[in-house]
């Protein structure tokens, strides 16, 4: 009951966050192409961010200075992994979704199909409508419509409310964590260039430093934050992306309680024994009453085991939710779904990037989860999710295609403005292709997830 409030808090959360990351995507396509702000939108994002200590740019990278949409890339997006890898820890070692083979293996099994599929999908046919693209461009843009975006494919799933049987809302959301986890590997794997062993070095150094802290149980949020800054820096030059440090950080923050749930109950109760009982008149109700000290030291130990029975995992997690939700996620989504129309056409939607990222989203993904599941099920490796059938399980399917958040970012890797050996205006404009396959592909899912959701869901 515990995890299953778990991910009924986790859904609430991404669905919140959704509707602000629609509006942020409203308001970068408009300002991406209203004649007096759409320079502005392109220069604006591209201005330098230096940070000098001691005579020393300390985001220098590679001879080239960060960006301000370099920083919400790579450091704002580092918290959002931060985030993403303490739901992960959280599912794998404290008895969630992901805990156990049997609990993991069916989203885990629907994430696979739904990360090779649409990977196939858009190599062969951005491959074969692209008028001859560079197979090297073909091969960087394949990744990105293999993720689902949690924020907006459980937003989706929510308008349906009470509808929705608790094992397909389980079920989606913890395909959503595997699919992250599958995008934390391709990042780290795909987009890596070159390899610095000197700040790797410094990487490690700081997980041995967060690994003893752990250790000792150190609750401070404030050091895990701070050694984390220093492993962000190391991690961005490293030439690994520095979203990465959020992952790594993640894993080492502790889960465990240093005397267990049982310890902190009984020493909350023993202390509400001691606490003296009084009677609260009508009179007396408004007038303040004097505490004694072994009154106050009772109710400090209260406090203090009342905050630690609540792991610095999950603590921090609460910490990020509002910041990521209500910040991060839109003002990446401001910064990244501007894609400007000029000199696009809809034919645009029918060739090269854009229809492999759309195909990818709207087919593979679907084509993906829905073979890997009925595999599955037909094997009796697993089970259908709880209250569903075919039918329902479908939707679900379909919503996995709004890939929106992850699948943007994965295109800013994929075809950056600076990629050696080729054109910045050839960059620019698969990666205007990608985001229009993206926003269409997703739109197109949310669409088609939520009329057969409808038609197939329960009323009552």
């Amino acid at each position: 009951m515990k995890h299953n409030y778990t991910f009924m808090s986790t859904i609430r959360k991404y669905a919140e966050g959704g509707i602000f990351l629609i509006l942020a995507t409203i308001a970068a396509l408009v300002v991406a192409n209203l004649p007096f702000t759409k320079q502005w939108y392109q220069e604006f994002w591209q201005e330098p961010l230096q940070l000098i200590v001691g005579g020393v740019d300390l985001l220098m990278h590679n001879g080239k200075s960060l960006t301000i949409g370099g920083f919400v890339n790579d450091f704002l997006m580092a918290i959002f992994f931060l985030s993403v890898g303490l739901e992960l820890k959280r599912e794998i070692f404290c008895g969630g979704e992901l805990s156990s083979y049997r609990k993991a293996l069916l989203p885990v099994i629907a994430a696979i199909g739904g990360m090779v599929v649409p990977t196939v999908i858009f190599g062969l046919s951005t491959y074969f409508t692209s008028g001859g693209t560079d197979f090297a461009l073909v091969g960087r843009g394949m990744p990105i419509p293999m993720a689902t975006d949690i924020a907006f494919s459980l937003g989706v799933l929510s308008m349906f409310s009470r509808r929705v049987p608790l094992g397909l809302k389980v079920f989606l959301a913890a395909l959503a964590v595997a699919d992250d986890l599958g995008g934390i590997f391709v990042i780290a794997i795909k987009y890596t260039d070159h390899i610095s062993l000197p700040h790797l070095a410094g990487v490690l150094l700081c997980v041995i430093i967060c690994a003893a802290e752990a250790y000792r149980n150190v609750r401070s949020k404030m050091i895990y934050f701070m050694v984390g800054l220093v492993m962000w820096w190391c991690m961005f030059q490293s030439g690994i992306h520095s979203t990465i440090a959020g992952v790594v950080l993640a894993f080492c923050i502790p889960a465990r309680l240093s005397h267990g749930t049982k310890y902190y109950i009984e020493r909350i109760r023993t202390q509400i024994d001691k606490f003296p009982h009084y009677e609260v008149t009508v009179h007396h109700k408004h007038t303040p009453h004097m505490l004694s000290r072994e009154d106050i030291q009772n109710l400090r130990s209260i406090e203090s085991a009342s905050d630690h029975l609540i792991s610095t995992l999950q603590d921090t997690e609460d910490v990020l939710r509002n910041p990521i939700s209500l910040f991060i996620i839109p003002l990446f989504a401001f910064a990244n779904a501007g894609v400007c129309f000029d000199g696009m056409s809809v034919g645009n939607l029918f060739q090269g990037a854009a229809l492999g990222v759309f195909l990818g989203l709207v087919v593979g993904k679907f084509c993906g989860v829905m073979l890997a599941c009925w595999l599955g099920i037909k094997t009796r490796l697993v089970q259908m999710p709880t209250g569903s059938n075919w039918s329902s399980l479908s939707g679900i399917a379909l919503l996995c295609g709004i890939g929106f958040t992850v699948s943007t970012f994965l295109a800013t890797l994929s075809y950056p403005m600076d990629l050696p050996g080729y054109e910045p205006t050839q960059m620019q404009s698969l990666l205007n292709d990608a985001k229009l396959g993206i926003l269409c592909g997703s739109i197109v899912s949310a669409v088609l997830g939520s009329i057969l959701l409808n038609k197939v869901l329960p009323r009552k």
